[in-house]
């Protein structure tokens, strides 16, 4: 039985030493390894934190002490600590193990995260109300250096400044270096800091200074100056102190001892709030993620091999681009795949980036993830990376097109969510030529309720100005593109993470904006479809071609403008009309469809009684997490699932096919 095996929860840390706690460090690294080697994960950055996260466990009292891990892909070292070991092979597949803290899975878990930049609002949350009703319980958050620059992050600290809320950040600097260790003198402020003595000489001298007579306030004021001078040289981090915030640190990562007497003595001293720096190494522990923190960043992995002892290697050759599926097994097997929609867009931008030098790129964090890192490449000089700050990237696409450029911002559907009002209100107010790429649109898979890309179409086919549209294949993806840039207008583009359809590469087309087609005439059926479920609509229509309807399919391509002359004709004389998208269904594309419907009704009467099914993601719930196509079975949006709700809908209606099915015929012969 392993060390990790033996645990029976966190308050058993406290009994076990040293070589115990590494041993468990140890084990907590390789079940790490060898689980997301077959689910795929965030690897790097839970590796990174195994010490941190044992020597938090040692000395909080949790559940009842509040542990928020900002973010939440680091937080696989806390799940394996806190009772979910046994089941941390089903990480983030279907009904399994969650790839962030999710409280409905554990006590321990205070918050579901998934975004960057909440824990920090979180936890002075949590401390405010544990002040307001006289609680004794400390709240320790822990925030990574990227997640630490975002907005919302700024806007918690300053407050948290403010309010001198009593609560414990941790900074886990895995990667970007915010200041330099200093050594001996900063381990030795560090400590002073904290202590009781000098808080109390120092408010002592202060007050002696202002007594004295005549130059006491300028004395007070030289001094108070003089030994922030002093601070600032042998300690860094004095954004933070100036903020009200104590800064401790840096204090070594993989270091126990350090990480045990520095985050003890802070939790036990604090009279306010204080941030204890922690310098951690991503990938920790296994050579090839600290090789590629950007690889093993993400929850696509480069393909792993795990070897004996529950250690993993990375394949000969295995590169990741950062869109690879999630599972190892997965990802060998996609070298045979088709692009992605991703890397398609990434190519296509490129040439047209090589026709026009106007044309910018814009990533917020994520060059690898949007496939934009390909155009840096290209084009170094017109590229922004600009962190994790989405609201930012839209407000800095509109001033660069107000410029004259023609900026193209690639951002995750999820991520889009946070930047709703610079899209409202910089973007569409001012009616600008953005072209936005919005990435991951549908059901994305592991990364779970936080990452499905579900809400996009209901908020923005609300906004003026803004084009929406998605493609049904990589093709067509393309054409879209090209469409968008000659546009005066901002322009949203919708695709998957799929893998394309494979299809031979054409030539790319201007598409006229909010024009439909019809890829298959009917007469008794009509399946309307936005992105790349048209083809799903095509095979529901095969089958029910074999039950003897005649079904038509049209591509809607745009959701705003929507084509409602092409499918109000086509809809005229149907027994049936079905909407299928891959979006929440309440105010999506089938809502679009259904007013368009209505409009018409009132001085068309044919329209009046045609029933409408809409096909969508169920409103009014979240879509955990699981594999992609388990989802799409879940939800009745695969292909078999999406025959089912076309039949129960006619079953409903009680209609039967005019022209005999060909299954019964083909039975009776």
């Amino acid at each position: 039985m392993t060390t990790l095996q033996s645990l029976k929860g966190p308050k058993d840390l406290r009994t076990m030493d040293e070589p115990a706690l590494l041993e468990l460090c140890q084990d907590l690294r390789s079940t790490m390894i060898s689980t997301v080697a077959r689910t795929g994960g965030h690897l790097g950055s839970s590796l990174g934190v195994v010490e941190l996260t044992v020597a938090l466990h040692r000395i909080l009292d949790a559940p009842r002490d509040k542990l928020v891990w900002d973010t939440g892909h680091q937080a696989y070292a806390h799940k394996l600590l806190t009772g979910r070991s046994e089941s941390f092979g089903t990480l983030r597949q279907l009904g399994g193990v969650g790839g962030f803290p999710r409280r409905s899975e554990s006590e321990y878990d205070t918050f579901d995260g998934g975004h960057a930049g909440t824990g920090l609002s979180i936890a002075e949350g949590l401390a405010l109300a544990r002040d307001q009703r006289g609680g004794r319980e400390k709240v320790v958050v822990v925030v990574g250096d990227a997640a630490l620059m975002t907005g919302m992050s700024l806007e918690a600290l300053n407050d948290i400044g403010h309010r001198r809320a009593r609560l414990l950040i941790v900074l886990n600097d895995n990667e970007m270096s915010i200041s330099p260790t200093v050594g001996a003198i900063s381990t030795y402020l560090s400590r002073i800091k904290l202590s009781r003595t000098w808080r109390g000489s120092r408010r002592a001298y202060d007050d002696a200074v202002a007594r004295l007579p005549v130059v006491g306030p300028s004395a007070l004021e030289w001094s108070r100056r003089l030994r922030k001078s002093v601070v600032s040289f042998a300690q860094p981090g004095q954004l933070f102190e100036d903020l009200g915030i104590i800064y401790i640190g840096p204090v070594p990562g993989h270091d126990l001892v350090a990480l045990h007497t520095t985050l003890q003595r802070a939790l036990r001293d604090m009279e306010g709030p204080v941030i204890v720096h922690v310098r951690t190494r991503k990938g920790r522990g296994y050579e090839p993620a600290e090789a590629d923190k950007v690889g093993f960043h993400g929850a696509a992995l480069p393909p792993m091999s795990v070897l004996e002892g529950g250690t993993a290697s990375a394949e000969p050759g295995a590169v990741s681009d950062g869109d690879a599926t999630p599972s190892a097994t997965q990802a060998a097997a996609a070298k045979s795949n088709p692009p992605n929609y991703t890397a398609v867009m990434a190519q296509e931008l490129i040439a047209i980036g090589r026709q026009d030098e106007r044309v910018v790129a814009i990533t917020a964090g994520m060059p690898t993830g949007t496939g934009l890192a390909k155009f840096q490449a290209a084009f170094p000089d017109r590229f922004y990376d600009v962190g994790i700050a989405e609201q930012h990237a839209l407000t800095l696409a509109t001033g660069l097109a107000l410029g004259g450029c023609r900026p193209f911002v690639a951002i995750y559907a999820t991520f889009m969510q946070r930047a709703f009002d610079q899209l409202v209100h910089d973007v569409c107010q001012n009616d600008q030529p953005v072209v936005i790429g919005v990435d991951r649109a549908g059901l994305v898979g592991e990364d779970g309720t936080s990452h499905q890309g579900m809400f996009g179409i209901p908020a923005q086919r609300q906004l003026p100005n803004l084009i929406i549209c998605s493609p049904s294949d990589e093709q067509e993806l393309r054409s879209m593109l090209r469409t968008a840039f000659v546009q005066d207008h901002p322009f949203a583009i919708h695709y998957p993470r799929d893998p394309g359809f494979d299809l031979p590469q054409t030539t790319p087309s201007l598409i006229p904006v909010g024009s439909g087609r019809m890829m298959r005439e009917g007469s008794d059926l009509l399946l309307i479809g936005f992105g790349p479920i048209v083809r799903r609509a095509l095979d529901a229509a095969d089958s029910l071609a074999q039950d003897g309807w005649s079904v038509g399919v049209l591509n809607a391509r745009f959701v705003k403008p929507l084509d409602r002359e092409l499918i109000t004709a086509q809809a005229r004389g149907k027994r049936l009309v079905v909407t299928l998208e891959e979006s929440v269904a309440a105010g999506g594309f089938g809502g679009a469809v259904l007013e368009a419907l209505a409009d018409a009704s009132l001085t068309d009467e044919a329209l009046r009684a045609i029933p409408v099914r809409i096909i969508g993601l169920p409103p009014g719930a979240f879509v955990d997490h699981g594999g992609v196509a388990d989802l799409r079975r879940v939800t009745g949006l695969d292909g078999p699932g999406i025959l089912a709700r076309i039949q129960g809908a006619l079953d409903t209606l009680g209609l039967r096919p005019a022209v005999p099915s060909q299954r019964t015929e083909a039975r009776s012969a």
